[in-house]
């Protein structure tokens, strides 16, 4: 029964996914004095490409056709991983953390040999680009994963980032806000959102991730789309699950907490993009160090604790 009820919240949380990057559209464009587009914009616009036909350019081989589904699915079971319910996950081993690290970094893969299967040197120069901050991106988001091991003693994301860590906060307070902060930055990069990546721009000289699936249409693109809408969910569960541990609350309120914290965390996506421009290429890479940074710091406070 307990597994029925985290598949259950599994499956509402992948439902909302769509509906978070539509409020970090809607905050920025309130902030920046814009209407902007509909909070449930992106729900209308899958239905639209998933009623639509794909598109395959005659240089591309059955790589880039399976780089969508690839991506998603990687991505749906890296949120399986994660403890929704704030008691435990659907899919839960020792070590588990890894392989969802792995999972991300597959995805981010078969995007990027997607984009040199077009054989354009367009996509090409954003395929290097998300290869190379990705490559900064997985320390930082291994030292965080560090740091939560040595906290709670665990490698299982279900302990990491579940009941054991309200007892966690009380000694290691200052070393978990180094974690958030770092994962916060880690998710603005991962889901290539400014400063890191503009996902509204369409300028050569400045596109990453949004270059990678140009060629890409119809439910490939659907695919792709969701995928990173759920990429963003996963992350802000994490952050909400690190900054409020929801172990010893009961289901509902659980999972009211986590949408909560889900809607709070695109707020601060939407209110990030409107204050803080794209950063320059060459500095991308200090601000994914700054990330690991933090990370390291909190694993020394916790080692010297």
């Amino acid at each position: 029964m307990t597994v029925a009820i985290q598949v259950l919240v599994l499956v509402m949380v992948l439902a909302l996914a769509p509906l978070f990057p539509g409020v970090v559209q809607r905050t920025k464009s309130l902030l920046t004095g814009r209407r902007g587009p509909p909070v449930l914009q992106l729900y209308a616009d899958l239905a639209k490409l998933w009623r639509k036909g794909a598109v395959y350019s005659a240089t591309t081989s059955l790589v880039f056709r399976l780089a969508p589904a690839i991506f998603a699915g990687t991505t749906l079971v890296a949120a399986c991983l994660l403890p929704l319910d704030g008691g435990g996950a659907p899919l839960r081993f020792a070590g588990d953390v890894v392989a969802f690290a792995g999972l991300l970094a597959l995805g981010r893969f078969a995007l990027v040999l997607a984009a040199l299967d077009t054989g354009s040197s367009f996509e090409g120069m954003g395929a290097s680009r998300e290869a190379t901050f990705g490559s900064l991106v997985e320390p930082g988001l291994f030292l965080c994963f560090a740091a939560l091991a040595i906290a709670t003693s665990s490698t299982s994301l279900t302990t990491m980032l579940g009941r054991p860590l309200a007892a966690v906060w009380t000694a290691a307070a200052p070393a978990l806000v180094l974690v958030a902060a770092s994962l916060f930055v880690l998710t603005l990069a991962e889901n290539g959102r400014v400063p890191v990546d503009d996902p509204a721009t369409h300028l050569e000289l400045t596109m990453i991730h949004e270059v990678m699936v140009l060629d890409h249409s119809g439910p490939d693109l659907a695919l792709i789309l969701y995928a990173g809408a759920v990429k963003l969910t996963v992350f802000g569960a994490m952050l909400v699950s690190l900054m409020i541990p929801r172990g010893g609350l009961g289901l509902i309120v659980s999972v009211a907490v986590l949408v909560a914290g889900l809607t709070a965390m695109a707020v601060a996506v939407g209110v990030v993009e409107a204050v803080m421009a794209r950063l320059r290429l060459i500095r991308i890479p200090q601000f994914l160090v700054a990330a690991s940074v933090l990370a390291t710091f909190a694993i020394m406070l916790l080692l010297s604790a």
